[in-house]
């Protein structure tokens, strides 16, 4: 079980990566999504389980990352397995 949670997170940190280096969608104050999630990667250790708290740099990043910015992203994200011909993602609660 924990090695199916494991590849899971990689799978979403991998999705998470290539929204980012393919899609630019613009964010208020004239940046670029890719451009402020590109900051996320200090967050990386931090989204497998396992993992310890977030650091401050993480939370720094997340911080500076614009509401509808993310949830654009998250959507993005959650399409791809679709357009891969592989089942949409269900994530239990835990």
């Amino acid at each position: 079980m924990a090695n199916i949670k494991s590849v899971v997170s990689l799978l979403l940190l991998g999705m998470l990566v290539i929204v980012l280096q393919s899609r630019v969608i613009e964010c208020q104050q004239g940046q670029t999504c890719s451009a402020s999630l590109g900051n996320l990667n200090v967050c990386a250790p931090f989204v497998v389980p396992g993992a310890p708290n977030a650091s401050s740099e993480c939370c720094a990043a997340l911080r500076s990352i614009d509401n509808d910015c993310m949830c654009n992203t998250m959507r993005i994200s959650a399409r791809l397995p679709s357009q891969c011909n592989l089942p949409p993602l269900s994530c239990a609660a835990n």
